[in-house]
């Protein structure tokens, strides 16, 4: 691999997200453990619990040694089987970066916890076994993250140790992750050859793969630019919102009391762009035409705010006594979107039960939630030849194109243009589980 990535330094303590992926059995919380190991990230305490479990087990057989998937497995049911489960969250830090990490399941049953560990990532580490290569879970990975939009990915070709550190193996791998890669059209996919059980290329370079020139894992994940969120900022205003504000009791510190006595606030999360007092806004509600109307406060922690920028959690407060409840969209008023009640989208189905054509399902854009009918399964793909075949249902972890129609219209966008206000959940009327996530393709198109 190039230097490209490491000539443009990431600002230090900046934050961010990573999501692990892969197999089972790849070591992907190995990889999290050892990384959390090697960059000095865990606690004297919590290195001794795992050294007395690791003895207890046995691991590493007359010499002991540390079984460092013990920091991240926290669940029963994960230490007992010896796998992953559920999502763990880890946070840790080096002079460079601050680091959120998501340690996903590699189970295909769990296929939704990895979608929901990627879906705000800034990078994916995809584990790859070396003695097996890309295999079908591989290929699902590769092809959540694409659809995700994930902006980095890195291939771990992990247990290099166990094919004596061929580079020949390592090659064949990466050229296998390049091909797929592109036909997913993913540019930004990188391999490392690691051993998470010995530590080789996670945080310190080994001199056992010394036909390897590019950077550690550590040292990738430290200088890969994050969402420049600069450029969030400087999006078109977005705002769903979550609540209307009445507050009663005392005067929050910092507000006028002439405000105070009528205030009526509508809170919710930036989710693009910067909103300021005097800005034109439009509110978008499910069903209604589209009311203009004037930003005239912005508050937070009962302090008024000169502007207000993406991800913050702020209170707006309006000139016009427009009615505002949850799941409606405050807009920029020169670039709202049009409602639409056709949306072309991506779906990762996370069901037992299959889609089907004519199923009435229940969206959730936002905080925004209609019914909505499948009125088409455009194809599926195939993980083998990566191609969208054609389909008439979506089976459990499939991943395809769908068309739906809305019973209200809602603000939807490409997911291509933002991430946020083009993901949308596809739910069960019934029960209320969760049986989608959705990328929106396209609006009033197939």
């Amino acid at each position: 691999m190039s230097t490209a990535l490491l000539d443009r330094h990431a600002p230090a303590g900046t934050l961010f997200r990573l999501a692990t992926a892969g197999s089972v059995d790849d070591g992907k919380s190995t990889l999290v453990g050892r990384l959390l190991h090697d960059s000095k990230a865990v606690l004297a305490d919590q290195l001794e619990a795992v050294a007395r479990t690791s003895a207890e087990r046995g691991f590493g057989g007359a010499e002991g040694g540390l079984d460092l998937a013990l920091l991240t497995d926290g669940l029963r049911a994960e230490r007992e089987q010896g796998i992953t489960i559920d999502v763990a969250y880890r946070y840790f830090a080096t002079d460079r970066r601050t680091f959120v990490l998501a340690d996903c399941p590699g189970h295909v049953q769990y296929t939704r916890n990895t979608v929901t560990g990627a879906s705000t990532a800034d990078a994916v580490v995809l584990l790859v076994d070396a003695r097996k290569g890309v295999v079908e879970q591989t290929r699902r990975h590769l092809s959540v993250v694409a659809l995700l939009r994930v902006p980095h990915v890195i291939v771990a070709v992990n247990k290099i140790d166990l094919v004596d550190y061929a580079e020949e193996v390592f090659t064949a791998i990466a050229e296998d992750v390049r091909r797929v890669a592109r036909e997913l059209g993913l540019s930004d996919a990188v391999s490392v050859p690691v051993s998470a059980l010995q530590g080789d290329n996670v945080v310190t370079r080994s001199e056992r793969t010394d036909w390897y020139t590019g950077p550690t894992l550590m040292e990738l994940l430290e200088s890969m630019p994050g969402v420049d969120a600069e450029d969030d900022a400087a999006a078109s205003f977005r705002f769903p919102v979550q609540l209307v504000v009445r507050p009663q009791g005392a005067l929050a510190p910092g507000l006028d009391p002439e405000v105070f006595r009528d205030y009526r606030g509508y809170a919710g999360q930036v989710v693009a762009g910067t909103v300021r007092p005097g800005d034109a806004v439009a509110v978008l509600t499910p069903g209604q035409p589209a009311r203009t109307t004037t930003v005239v406060g912005v508050d937070a922690a009962g302090e008024s705010l000169e502007e207000a920028s993406s991800p913050q959690s702020v209170v707006l407060r309006l000139a016009d006594e427009v009615d505002v409840a949850r799941g409606d969209t405050i807009a920029a008023a020169d670039t709202a979107p049009r409602p639409t009640t056709e949306v072309a989208a991506a779906l990762c189905w996370l069901s037992a039960a299959p889609l089907r054509v004519g199923q009435q399902v229940l969206v959730k854009h936002g905080t925004a939630v209609v019914r909505a009918l499948v009125q088409e399964v455009a194809g599926r793909l195939d993980l083998d030849t990566l191609r969208l075949d054609p389909a008439e249902t979506l089976g459990l972890n499939d991943i395809g194109q769908v068309r739906l129609h809305l019973a209200a219209p809602l603000p939807v966008e490409p997911y291509a243009v933002h991430r946020r206000t083009g993901a949308f959940l596809v739910i069960d009327p019934q029960d209320g589980a969760t049986l989608a996530a959705g990328m929106v393709r396209g609006r009033d198109e197939a």
